[in-house]
């Protein structure tokens, strides 16, 4: 039997990736696992697409010029109001522009140290999914969060198993710290939706 005739539920899904549920649903709702189909009210996946998740290797961070980079941990996007933008969080569906607005901003974090790391990877449940780059400038609203009006998206992921990654035009630096980054895993901890992440070992 080929990988491809097995299904998984989300549960077992989340159980090959040592992840919970709730982690597993998220790239489910930002449209980043191909292959789904539905059994009654499951959500059934994949096998080789749970597999190839597995396989994506870790960022290699100790290839970045810098001794430290934020990172920005999104969710599956949601349409917002009253906004500079229509949606927050990350989908593979939304178009370029639409995506680099909905990830630019407005979080709590320091914006020097974000800034001087040069790339922002955006993860959703640990792995990158889009690079953010242009981070020299930013506007700081009366609650104490931060923008990156004019950040770069260098590219995004559209799907994360095999993995399918979209570059934007731009400068070859650019370019090539979304080759580096997108698809790779990077977890993180932290209590808001910036972390930090030392690049050495």
């Amino acid at each position: 039997m080929g990988g491809g005739c097995v299904l998984l539920t989300t549960g077992q899904a989340a159980e090959a990736l040592g992840c919970a549920i709730t982690t597993f649903r998220r790239l489910i709702r930002a449209e980043l696992v191909p292959g789904l189909s539905r059994r009654g009210v499951r959500v059934m996946i994949p096998l080789e697409s749970v597999q190839a998740l597995a396989a994506r290797e870790a960022a290699p961070l100790h290839r970045l010029p810098v001794r430290e980079i934020a990172v920005l941990r999104v969710d599956a996007a949601k349409a917002v109001q009253g906004s500079d933008r229509d949606w927050i969080g990350f989908s593979a569906a939304l178009p370029p522009e639409d995506l680099r607005k909905a990830l630019r901003g407005w979080w709590r974090c320091d914006p020097v140290s974000v800034a001087a790391g040069g790339v922002l990877p955006v993860t959703l449940s640990g792995y990158v999914v889009a690079v953010l780059t242009g981070l020299e400038t930013w506007e700081k609203d009366d609650r104490g969060r931060h923008a990156f009006l004019g950040a770069r998206l260098a590219g995004h992921v559209t799907d994360l198993a095999a993995p399918t990654t979209h570059l934007a035009p731009g400068p070859a630096a650019d370019r090539a710290l979304a080759e580096l980054l997108l698809g790779t895993r990077l977890p993180s901890d932290s209590g808001g939706a910036i972390a930090y992440r030392s690049t050495t070992r």
